[in-house]
């Protein structure tokens, strides 16, 4: 986790909620009333942000004492306290809602991934995390999916080569594409890096594997049996990955067609966040 950035998004979520003080606080709470609190949970799910939620409050008054009861990754139940906090109410109450909103998302991904997860338990199939970020929250997503027993794809286009159609398109078919990526492999010192396609049918997977620079096909959009015939083709000379409309219905059927990947946007997009309330002792 890199804190310095960590706490940039802290006091920007801080400097949101504050521009000019937080008046309710500041009208009926006095600056020294000491309070204890609770971080607590009002469903079952699994833990990611605390350390983080730790740090809003800290970083708006050191003086808050954080003790957190259980760590990150970790599965908690209905009614069950994340956290015990002590310190001045006032900056307790402050903090409360940025401190809340980094957890609770988080927190829901977690939820969310370990679901997909659960699905797939058995088979050799690993649930992918994508692209489909909050802007300026894909460290702390990415870091809440592996919360979650997932596992991180590209965290930036800095990671590796991912060859799309508009790609394919522009350099004037899948060969001219794959070349051009290679060679600029070889000539930046890059040769260590994959390169992954993307195949939308099983023709285009032929190809792939006919001209042989790809180390691994996203299998994009395919029906299961095409997605079955895709396995037998390959016969794991590359690495497979599907892509594309999955959900907790269909991740199972498509996990036990022998694809090494399944990579689901939807974790970082289309998760609920976790309810998780602060109460004052």
């Amino acid at each position: 986790m890199d804190w310095e950035k960590v706490d940039h998004l802290i006091d920007l979520a801080l400097s949101e909620d504050l521009p000019s003080g937080d008046l309710t606080t500041e009208a009926i709470v006095g600056a020294a009333v000491p309070a204890e609190a609770v971080l607590l949970a009002k469903q079952a799910g699994i833990l990611a942000g605390v350390d983080i939620a730790a740090r809003v409050f800290a970083r708006l008054e050191p003086k808050i004492i954080f003790k957190k009861k259980m760590e990150d990754g970790h599965e908690f139940q209905d009614g069950q306290i994340l956290a015990e906090l002590a310190g001045p109410a006032a900056s307790i109450l402050t903090a409360e809602r940025t401190a809340l909103n980094f957890l609770q998302r988080l927190s829901g991904i977690a939820t969310l991934t370990k679901s997909f997860v659960d699905e797939i338990k058995g088979t050799r199939a690993r649930i992918l995390d994508t692209r489909k970020t909050t802007p300026g929250w894909r460290q702390l997503e990415k870091y809440a999916v592996k919360m979650g027993g997932g596992h991180n794809h590209r965290l930036s286009l800095s990671d590796m080569i991912l060859i799309k159609d508009n790609h394919i398109r522009i350099a004037g078919g899948l060969e001219a594409a794959l070349r051009k990526a290679k060679e600029y492999l070889q000539a930046t010192g890059r040769s260590d890096l994959k390169i992954e396609v993307e195949a939308a049918s099983l023709d285009e997977v032929r190809e792939a594997l006919r001209i042989g620079t790809a180390d691994w096909i996203m299998l994009d959009n395919m029906s299961l049996n095409e997605i079955k015939a895709a396995v037998e083709l390959v016969a794991g000379r590359v690495l497979l990955e599907v892509s594309g409309k999955v959900n907790l219905r269909t991740v199972k059927a498509l996990a036990l067609t022998g694809v090494d990947f399944i990579s689901v946007g939807a974790l970082t997009h289309s998760f609920k966040s976790a309810d998780i309330s602060l109460e004052f002792l």
